[in-house]
């Protein structure tokens, strides 16, 4: 393949479907691929469709991820020019909205959890007509059906997605599962795989279940391929101050101050979190962040030889995943505050109900500016933005499979920035217990660590106030944050251990990637707009030489609109959001060949528009009820006697 090489888990998997597609894979119809976040696993899809649509065992892809602002990402996976050639691929897929025909001629569509569960009967329509390929991004967010439930309705918006989601694996052909983890924080089972009982009575994922093909990648096997950068973490310590819940007498005790560096978990560990994320320590681990990604970029232009005022793609940007969404805006307020004015613009915001935030996010994977984004969830998982080279991790949240997922937006290869050795992720967080006992793990997986894990302790009961207080639903403020300040900071590298050395020492600068095709639907968008532009021009061409006068419209329609009706049918009939690819390109090229004045006959007997040729300036009386015949009246208005 010139130009690309596959990693060994994405070999693999074009292995595994190239079985299942010449009938050697013995009944397999299930792919799993846990994949580390990182990874690679977007290219998979793109593997899979390739090989089993070119062998007409599937008939479509259709891939559902979690969140609506990686659709666009999922085209670009099969639209990245560097992949098309080299594995001789012409498919394309296309982010669907919930309406009919979601293809559009293309190869397959791209919807999110939350569409399928809007609309289950049109996705069911869908394969019910075709045979699907079904890929399941992130399958981990979704529960089994009926998991912990007893066969109850659905008690949250996870479940209800895998209430929709399960028929589609049902009718599916082949389906493909990716995941960074196979187990979910809550411990029920995860939709789509098999289960079996392991020693003591835990339930774990039958790896080696009839029908299931498994591809494993691990972070020490990614990062001895060189597919993943190892991770300097930046603990910083402090102390917070809060107010605890009333007592009995009204009164709030003063609490603290405590240490967020802990041997253990303790009662105090997640209050001083909370207390100091939302107080002077947050704006101390900020400012080091800041500083880090500022250096960081300097020593980056100096070696890539650009000059300080030039934006440019590889010198890497900064992450900042906050608490909640009041807590984001002022962290922005508080970075733009330590640049200049004209600077601003290079920190931007993107949260759920921030207006543009898509674009937002597209702009932070996409363009050399913002090279600043702060966020709450929004870009915390499937964000492919390789120039993150700094995380500030501001976050009360100490999931484990969260937090990999935060770290690996730090930790994909940068190709603008130079050879693979010169690169390197950056994490700055609180130096709490928890997330010590997170970055053991990490450590253990990908060979770091010799020594014996440290003692667990019991995870103690956290009161009914605090739980609602760190879930952001609560009614009433349990806690009032005081203050907190930092104290000390802790740098060390996640670095290989010994069994990883000689993978690493043959390290060499990845591929550039090159321009990306034009997905399709951003294509789409500039074909309606292109289309709704033309439309308008020559209606108000017309308007100045007085054609608007051969149409009569009614109900408020104008020439616009009547000029809309006529591109319509001359085009087929199908209106312009019903269109595919090929169609609105053909509809653009038409109306560069005609005049719609030209094709006004295709409105007769439309009474709508009431259309009729007729001498330019001819005087018409007005169209309305027929007059009604009236005696005589007085001068007052009267009728006469």
């Amino acid at each position: 393949m010139p130009g690309r090489q596959l990693r060994s888990h994405q070999a693999e998997t074009l292995a595994v479907v190239q079985a299942i597609a010449r009938g050697e894979a013995c009944g397999v119809r299930d792919v799993l691929a846990a994949v580390t976040p990182g990874g690679g696993k977007s290219l998979l899809p793109v593997l899979a469709a390739q090989a089993l649509i070119e062998a007409g065992l599937c008939e479509r892809i259709c891939w559902v991820v979690p969140r609506d602002s990686l659709r666009l990402q999922a085209e670009e996976a099969f639209a990245d020019p560097g992949w098309r050639a080299a594995l001789g691929h012409a498919l394309s897929v296309r982010a669907a909205e919930n309406a009919p025909d979601p293809c559009r001629g293309l190869a397959g569509y791209v919807t999110t959890y939350q569409g399928v569960s809007a609309a289950p009967d049109l996705h069911l329509a869908e394969f019910r007509r075709h045979r699907y390929l079904l890929v399941v991004d992130e399958v981990h967010h979704l529960p089994a059906v009926g998991a912990n439930d007893n066969g109850a309705a659905p008690a949250d918006d996870a479940a209800g997605w895998s209430a929709a989601i399960e028929p589609l694996l049902a009718l599916a052909s082949v389906r493909l599962l990716l995941s960074g983890t196979l187990e979910r924080a809550d411990g029920r089972r995860i939709l789509g795989l098999p289960y079996r009982r392991a020693a003591g009575g835990r339930e774990e994922v039958h790896l080696a279940a009839p029908g299931l093909a498994v591809i494993g990648y691990s972070r020490a096997r990614a990062l001895a391929e060189c597919a993943v950068l190892p991770v300097s973490f930046g603990a910083l310590d402090g102390e917070a101050s809060w107010l605890g819940p009333e007592g009995e007498t009204g009164e709030r005790p003063h609490l603290g101050p405590h240490r967020l560096r802990a041997p253990a978990p303790n009662e105090a560990t997640r209050p001083a979190l909370f207390t100091a994320l939302r107080t002077g320590f947050a704006d101390a681990l900020l400012r080091r962040a800041f500083e880090a990604t500022r250096g960081l970029r300097a020593e980056r232009r100096e070696r890539l030889g650009i000059p300080p005022a030039e934006a440019a793609r590889g010198l890497g940007k900064l992450l900042v995943v906050a608490p909640d969404q009041a807590q984001a805006r002022r962290y922005l307020d508080t970075v733009r505050r330590w640049v200049p004015a004209f600077q601003a613009h290079r920190m931007a915001l993107a949260v759920s109900e921030e207006r543009g935030a898509h674009e937002t996010l597209a702009a932070f994977r996409l363009m050399p500016e913002p090279s600043v984004l702060v966020t709450v969830a929004m870009a915390y998982e499937g964000l492919d933005a390789p120039e993150v080279a700094v995380v500030a991790a501001l976050t009360h949240i100490r999931s484990r499979t969260w937090l990999e997922q935060m770290v690996a937006r730090a930790t994909r290869v940068d190709p603008n920035a130079g050879p693979y050795a010169a690169q390197r992720a950056v994490v700055f967080h609180p130096d709490d217990p928890l997330f010590a006992r997170f970055r053991w793990r990490m450590e253990r997986e990908q060979g770091t660590r010799a020594t014996p894990p440290p003692p667990r302790h019991p995870r103690l009961p956290l009161p009914d106030w605090l739980d609602d207080e760190l879930a952001e639903a609560r009614e009433r403020q349990a806690i009032v944050p005081l203050e907190s300040n930092a104290l000390a900071l802790r740098l060390s590298t996640l670095r290989p251990g010994p069994d990883l050395a000689a993978g690493l020492a043959a390290a060499r600068a990845p591929d550039q990637q090159g321009e990306l095709l034009e997905a399709p639907s951003a294509a789409e968008r500039r074909l309606r707009a292109k289309l709704g532009e033309l439309v308008a021009g020559q209606a108000v061409e017309d308007m100045a030489d007085g054609i608007a006068g051969a149409v009569s419209p009614m109900r408020g329609d104008g020439l616009y609109h009547a000029y809309n009706a006529v591109l319509k049918r001359a085009t087929g009939g199908k209106a312009r959001a019903g269109m595919t690819l090929a169609e609105l390109e053909a509809a653009v090229a038409w109306l560069g060949r005609n005049r719609l004045r030209d094709h006004l006959n295709l409105l007769e007997g439309d009474r709508r528009f009431g259309w009729r040729a007729r001498p330019r300036g001819e005087w018409r009386p007005p169209v309305g009820q027929p007059a009604i015949a009236r005696g005589p009246r007085t001068a007052a208005g009267k009728a006469r006697p």
